[in-house]
């Protein structure tokens, strides 16, 4: 495996700690995060003026020379495979894409091929610079493998880090639409009652608990109100369809991203996705709400009616604002044009 060597100097000034000083001063183009150069200064491949520096809270001057050894990227041991992809935007730091329903986004036991990360091995070859020293897309990210929709993935190791404080700062917008049983509104009386669940002007539906994965049942996520991770979620109604209690297109946006957030909240607040398999997507539609046709339509959708739809960020690299959006995919939309369909 071959090795590069950066050298630079400490500017003015420098953090108390070496990462902190190392990350602020390495050379932009060597796409080093601060948590990759804490891995090398764990490594031995650091040294200050000429001695090996090893603890990541040691203090550095200015003017003082910095060495840094880094092997160059490895390959992933994830194959390329050469799988379509709607790509919606691509730099050399970053790629946005709309994924479809039915793909992983990373291999995993039971999906070990035919993911997002195989298809964007194949795609991106030579141009994936290296995350945390592997030639491999970053993932900062996920949406569920029925979820359809909008995803950033960084392809060097400074988007990697700036794309994932962005997140855990949750200043990213990010925009669903979905199909849900029943139909949020303020004025109903159930809802006044459910914990979690409040109104903000608009008939913005709230939703605000904590979730962890179900104590029995590991492919599901539980609302608790004590432990857990903190999850808020914010709803509206864009159409309705039936009767006043029949289905609504909603939109939703996140505060916080968990897993299953949007399909836990709902289903914790009796609005469950339509097809949702986990947490109750089978309901049983108000007697002569649809036409046989339609609610047939419903009852066949296989999978969570569940769209990533607007996803906005500041480039990691230029600090540029980008914000994509990705229409509805063709499943989702027949179901709406079906809906749409008179009782008669």
């Amino acid at each position: 495996m071959g090795t590069r060597q950066i050298e630079f100097q400490i500017a003015a000034a420098p953090p108390p700690r070496l990462d902190k000083a190392l990350s602020r001063d390495v050379p932009a183009e060597e796409n080093l995060s601060r948590t990759r150069l804490v891995r090398l200064i764990a490594d031995g491949a650091v040294q200050v003026n000429g001695v090996v520096a090893d603890d990541p809270k040691s203090k550095v001057s200015e003017g003082a020379v910095i060495e840094i050894i880094v092997a160059e990227a490895e390959d992933s041991h994830i194959g390329p495979e050469d799988i379509p992809l709607e790509i919606i935007y691509e730099d050399a730091d970053l790629i946005v894409i709309n994924k479809p329903a039915g793909m992983v986004v990373h291999p995993a036991p039971g999906s070990p091929n035919g993911t997002l990360v195989n298809a964007l091995l194949h795609h991106c070859g030579d141009d994936l610079s290296g995350v945390g020293g592997v030639k491999r897309p970053g993932i900062v990210h996920r949406i569920d493998k029925e979820t359809s929709g909008l995803l950033v993935v960084a392809k060097s190791d400074v988007a990697h880090h700036g794309l994932a404080a962005q997140f855990e700062a949750h200043s990213v917008e990010r925009y669903y639409r979905a199909i849900c049983y029943g139909v949020p509104d303020a004025n109903e009386p159930r809802l006044r009652g459910v914990k979690g669940v409040s109104f903000e002007p608009g008939n913005i539906m709230r939703l605000t608990t904590q979730l962890a994965r179900h104590k029995s049942d590991r492919q599901r996520q539980a609302v608790l109100f004590h432990g857990g991770r903190h999850a808020v979620t914010r709803a509206r109604v864009v159409e309705t369809f039936g009767t006043p209690t029949g289905l609504a297109l909603i939109e939703c946006w996140l505060e916080t991203g968990r897993t299953h957030q949007i399909r836990v909240h709902m289903a914790h607040a009796g609005h469950g996705l339509v097809g949702d398999p986990v947490y109750g997507g089978k309901r049983k539609l108000a007697a002569r709400a649809f036409n046989a046709a339609t609610a047939d339509a419903v009852r066949a959708f296989p999978r969570q009616a569940l769209h990533a739809a607007v996803l906005g960020f500041d480039h990691p690299v230029t600090g540029e604002t980008l914000r994509f959006e990705a229409e509805l995919p063709q499943d989702m939309d027949n179901l709406i044009a079906q809906l749409r369909e008179p009782l008669s």
